[in-house]
């Protein structure tokens, strides 16, 4: 999982099985975060919306944004917060980014240790020609 800004620039990075759903890794991407200050908001996609994080979230001071699922019984959400949700475009073209890394894309390394190594190798590159 990938934590990005406001301009695609990733701030924190983190591995884990592909078995877990992604709420459930979400916090611990968050404590995976290379500056140190919290984001005010975070938008997500629909696969995170779970009680539990919007409550783990709210007690850090970071709004959640993201569309509820259909099974949802409360179901309202301010339609003003989903405007920011169409920048969620920004997330996914940083995605496309790693994904021009090929060793990123074919996992050619048998470590974890290795791949994350490479994983970070290209978020810093990002990051850099994002900064340049």
């Amino acid at each position: 999982m990938v934590l990005v800004d406001g301009q695609g620039v990733p701030l924190g990075v983190h591995l884990s099985a592909a078995t877990p759903a992604e709420h459930s890794l979400a916090l611990a991407t968050l404590e995976e975060r290379v500056i140190a200050r919290l984001p005010e908001r975070i938008v997500a996609d629909k696969g995170y919306d779970a009680r539990y994080l919007w409550e783990a979230l709210k007690a850090r001071g970071i709004d959640l944004i993201a569309p509820h699922l259909r099974t949802r019984v409360n179901r309202y959400q301010d339609r003003r917060k989903l405007r920011r949700y169409r920048r969620r475009w920004i997330v996914e073209r940083t995605n496309a980014w790693l994904f021009n890394f090929r060793r990123l894309v074919v996992r050619y390394e048998r470590k974890l240790e290795h791949f994350r190594a490479f994983l970070q190798l290209a978020c810093a590159l990002i990051a850099l020609r994002r900064l340049a």
